[in-house]
């Protein structure tokens, strides 16, 4: 599938208020032992600890009226569940997050203090 450059400045747009603007900092260790700049995008640094929630605000905030009020269901053992918790959480609506019994507990933790 192609990428739309148009469809990736909309997203970005949509979730620019909801979302930190991480550093995106040149390693020079790397740089030098590859021979070429490398760049690192600190989404550690992201709420939720992770890029996920990105993608998962972006398809929230696309949600209709009754899809909201439906809410939504994710399954993941980690950082999924963190981002869509996470956005459930800010936009009001309802997740009900699915994670495997050996998901690490910290993620547990983290993703059932969002109210998910």
């Amino acid at each position: 599938m192609p990428v739309d450059l148009g469809a990736i400045r909309s997203a970005a747009a949509r979730i620019q208020p909801s979302i930190h603007r991480t550093p995106l900092l040149t390693s020079r260790s790397l740089s030098e032992r590859i021979g070429v700049e490398v760049r690192l995008k600190c989404e550690n640094l992201q709420r939720a600890g992770s890029f996920k929630v990105r993608g998962a605000m972006n398809a929230l905030l696309q949600l209709n009226d009754d899809q909201r009020r439906r809410g939504v269901v994710a399954f993941s053992s980690g950082n999924h569940a963190q981002g869509v918790a996470l956005a459930a959480h800010r936009l009001g609506i309802h997740a009900a997050i699915v994670m495997p019994a050996d998901a690490p507990r910290v993620k547990r933790r983290a993703t059932a203090a969002l109210a998910a």
